[in-house]
């Protein structure tokens, strides 16, 4: 498989994001109108149509949870073993935090669909759902502090959970999927990876966080270079398939997500060190997981 081509498309839509907002006069306001459509309404049909494509067996899904639970919780370990590594200031950290297992959802199916496996996206599509729900309370727990009582309520609102978890009840029980709506889904997922990874685009920012460099250079290490071993490890233990660890791999090794400076803003956390935090993990990625998916192949 070649890696380059696998990647550079999305790595260029995220460029043009950029180039839209800071060179083209694209406001910040086009943009969040746009997150929030892919948030509501493109990313949760691109999941529903994902999972209802590929019958998926409860014994096979129950083994992708417990990995998908498995990586989650080791980039969670990564993440707070970053306070005995490098002292940082707790109140940056529990910003931060979250930049060492919160992963980005567009790319994930986005590369997911260029692997070469017909069940790539299918069950990259799965692993995303169960993963969802635990990157949130992990990413909330650390700023909770200041969030009041609504984190639950939040996450069981979550329209990627939400979808998630009606697709896996149509495909467990065979509900089918009328065409007309099975091709309307399928038209609005297609829209919501160029999208989406154009927002990721105009999120990108450099400036600030010096102060905390190691601190943000442990984050982005545990979550581009340390979580996919673990990933490899317990895809193996698990027994997964060739094309099941390969997904695997390919989620942990994915950047995090663009929204996760947002969370740390509305929390009352630093959501500019979030965000270049963020940033830099994204641009870094652009090498590593051509290196991580060369190494699965």
């Amino acid at each position: 498989m070649s890696v380059i081509p696998l990647i550079l498309p999305d790595f260029l839509l995220i460029t043009l994001g950029w180039v839209l907002l800071h060179r083209l006069g694209f406001d910040q306001a086009f943009f969040a109108g746009a997150e929030k459509l892919v948030y509501f309404i493109l990313f949760p049909a691109l999941l529903f149509h994902s999972i209802t494509r590929t019958p998926l067996e409860p014994g096979n899904t129950s083994v992708l949870l417990a990995a998908t639970v498995g990586v989650m919780l080791g980039g969670i370990a990564l993440a707070w073993l970053g306070r005995l590594a490098v002292r940082p200031d707790p109140a940056a950290h529990a910003s931060v935090a979250q930049c060492a297992f919160r992963f980005n959802t567009y790319l994930a199916l986005s590369l997911a669909g260029g692997l070469g496996w017909p069940g790539a996206q299918t069950t990259m599509a799965v692993i995303v759902g169960f993963a969802v729900p635990i990157s949130n309370i992990g990413a909330v727990h650390a700023l909770a502090s200041r969030h009041g009582g609504r984190a639950l309520r939040e996450i069981a609102r979550n329209p990627f959970i939400l979808a998630t978890l009606a697709a896996l009840a149509c495909n467990f029980l065979r509900v089918p999927i009328p065409p007309v709506l099975d091709v309307t889904l399928g038209r609005l997922g297609a829209c919501a990876i160029a999208v989406g990874l154009l927002c990721v685009g105009a999120t990108l920012s450099l400036q600030g966080g010096r102060a905390h460099a190691p601190l943000m250079a442990w984050m982005v290490a545990a979550k581009l270079v340390l979580l996919p071993p673990v990933a490899l490890a317990l895809a193996w233990a698990l027994g997964l398939s060739a094309g099941e660890r390969l997904v695997l791999l390919l989620f942990s090794a994915l950047p995090t997500a663009s929204s996760a400076h947002v969370l740390a803003a509305r929390m009352g956390g630093d959501g500019r060190l979030v965000a270049v935090t963020m940033s830099i993990g994204t641009l870094l990625s652009a090498l590593t997981l051509p290196l991580w998916l060369d190494a699965a192949t």
